[in-house]
């Protein structure tokens, strides 16, 4: 079993990912020159970066990052599209990815799980609050989660199932297909990657964030290593 992984940035890496997933990963990385597969292999990971999903002229390889993606979805090859990785799925299958009206959302922020993530194959298990989140366990459906974007996924692509939710930013998950979902949140982030995304950023809040990522890093582990470890599972089981 093997996952094909668009790396956008040495920057933005698989993270917890790499850990959790227990599978084999392939790493592309198109901004060293490598060429973006026509197919991926068993599974698909496709990570953020800094550029918009419409910025094809910043990065010259996402047009082809959205025919492999549209074609994963065709061809029900799992897929987990991350952050930017979930605008180029969006906008590869038909759906609007604009700036967002709302700002920049950034820094450890509650999501919350829709009625049809109760029995999704991923994220069947966010709908009650982590250990460690500081929160009472109190099966409201909110999660926390790493945020680092200014672009939003305004309308999903025809047939996709919405999953998560967010105050500053609706769309926040969605699955497509058979086995392809999108999130817009990073839950392969851990504070050390967020903390280098923070060091150039030149927020004044900088070190707040940082520490509340770093607060929130057992909520983390305990909300997404499950979701990893049930992508892994789609993956060994589809083919």
């Amino acid at each position: 079993m093997r996952i094909t992984v668009i790396e956008h940035e040495a920057e933005a890496g698989l993270g917890y990912l790499a850990g959790w997933l227990g599978l084999s990963c392939e790493v592309v990385r198109p901004y060293l020159g490598e060429e973006i597969p026509s197919r991926a292999a068993d599974g698909l990971i496709v990570l953020g970066g800094a550029a918009a999903a419409w910025e094809d002229g910043r990065s010259p390889w996402q047009p082809a990052t959205r025919d492999l993606l549209r074609r994963a979805v065709d061809d029900a090859t799992p897929t987990l599209a991350i952050c930017l990785g979930a605008q180029l799925l969006t906008l590869a299958c038909g759906g609007t990815v604009e700036r967002g009206a709302n700002g920049l959302e950034i820094g450890a922020r509650d999501v919350l799980a829709l009625p049809a993530a109760a029995t999704d194959r991923l994220l069947s298990g966010t709908d009650r609050c982590p250990a460690g989140s500081g929160r009472p366990s109190s099966g409201n459906g909110r999660a926390v989660a790493v945020q680092y974007h200014q672009d939003a996924i305004t309308r999903l692509p025809d047939g996709a199932v919405p999953l998560m939710t967010g105050a500053q930013y609706p769309n926040q998950a969605y699955r497509l297909g058979e086995a392809a979902w999108a999130v817009q949140f990073h839950p392969e982030a851990t504070p050390e990657i967020f903390a280098s995304w923070t060091a150039d950023s030149g927020l004044d809040t900088a070190e707040e964030l940082n520490a509340g990522v770093k607060a929130a890093e057992q909520a983390l582990v305990t909300t997404w290593r499950p979701v990893a470890q049930a992508f892994a599972d789609v993956v060994r089981t589809s083919t």
